[in-house]
């Protein structure tokens, strides 16, 4: 996506998508909170306060505003591609090899995703419209359940009022129409932690009202293997898992360090799967790729449906799928096993089917 050679950006936008692309390029946090601070110091201004601004010097006043950003918001009043911009988007990534080029056209929207209602750092809105910004006619908004405290796991009664805020949010988005013709939509969801005996950490009515369930192992990853397989054949079962998540558990860089697989018997987990329906989540973090080419692999020969997802937790994050596509493609996947390759519609229709 060009968005800068497409058309002028206003500073606000232009703001944005420089921290989607140094998100996406895994660039420091603080780089990006810069930019995002400033455009949200500029949002509610209106095109002639802001020139204003600029004309008289005056936008280093503003809080969040620094010699950068302010030259990006000059930049863009005057009709200009930022600089800043321009270098980003004359640096991104390498085309995907064919294979995976054709699974990431395949996909209509990402099952796993976060936002500042749990660890995510930006609002769902600003996740959503991020989604509409990569072509994606969905996203499932899945914030983390509450015995993960560390990441302001929603309670039932929060995970209520996110439902609601996703209503409003969907009916003012009704008018967005996607790539394919359709609206794009919010979807409901959740990332459950899969507790010690294989039990779904919330209730039971709200899993059910959810559209889209992943359950992930988030604690005592390294629990005797046996165990491990009891506790995660369990969940797979579970009627209101549609998602394996996060299948290892492992690190393999990153700021959070290494952390090793999980030990489980993988022939038993994918048999599980497979006969439950249950998808078997293709991590696209770069400091995940979850699971590992083997047990990939695996899982494709077992007959297991798989989800490509990006886990974001930011907006630039969400164009991190071409890193599961190409994993994905390397194992063999193909787009008729992969449930994100349907639309909004057709996937509503297969998580129902399994509950």
């Amino acid at each position: 996506m060009d968005q800068a050679n497409d058309r002028n950006l206003a500073p606000v936008e232009a703001l944005r998508r420089i921290a989607f692309l140094l998100e996406r390029a895994l660039e420091p946090s603080y780089r990006v909170r810069a930019f995002r601070r400033a455009a949200a110091a500029i949002e509610r201004l209106d095109t002639g306060e802001l020139t204003e601004l600029a004309s008289t010097g005056r936008l280093r006043g503003l809080p969040g505003i620094g010699e950068v950003t302010e030259r990006v918001i000059v930049e863009a009043l005057a009709g200009e591609v930022p600089v800043y911009l321009r270098r980003l988007e004359a640096t991104e990534g390498q085309p995907l090899a064919e294979g995976a080029a054709a699974l990431r056209a395949s996909l209509h929207g990402d099952c796993h995703t976060h936002s500042d209602w749990s660890d995510g750092g930006s609002p769902i809105a600003e996740m959503a419209e991020a989604a509409i910004g990569i072509g994606h006619e969905y996203i499932v908004l899945t914030d983390h359940s509450p015995r993960l405290t560390v990441a302001r796991g929603l309670s039932p009664e929060r995970l209520r009022d996110q439902l609601d805020q996703v209503a409003r949010l969907n009916q003012q988005l009704a008018t967005r129409t996607t790539a394919t013709g359709s609206s794009f939509r919010i979807l409901t969801g959740i990332e459950v932690d899969i507790l010690e005996d294989g039990a779904l950490d919330q209730e039971e009515e709200l899993l059910d009202q959810l559209d889209l369930v992943v359950a992930s192992v988030h604690s005592k990853l390294a629990m005797e293997p046996a165990a491990m397989t009891r506790r995660m054949v369990r969940a797979v079962r579970n009627p209101h898992t549609d998602v394996l998540g996060d299948p290892t558990g492992r690190l393999v860089t990153g700021g959070r360090g290494r952390r090793q697989e999980s030990r489980f018997d993988p022939d038993a987990v994918f048999a599980a799967c497979a006969e439950s329906g249950t998808a078997v989540e293709v991590n696209s973090r770069p400091e995940r790729k979850d699971p590992p080419k083997r047990l990939l692999r695996l899982a494709i020969e077992a007959g297991c449906m798989l989800a490509i997802d990006t886990d974001a937790h930011a907006p630039g994050q969400l164009d991190w799928q071409p890193i599961g596509c190409e994993r994905a493609a390397a194992c063999g996947a193909t787009p008729e096993m992969i449930v994100n390759t349907r639309g909004a519609d057709e996937l509503l229709a297969w998580t129902r089917t399994k509950r």
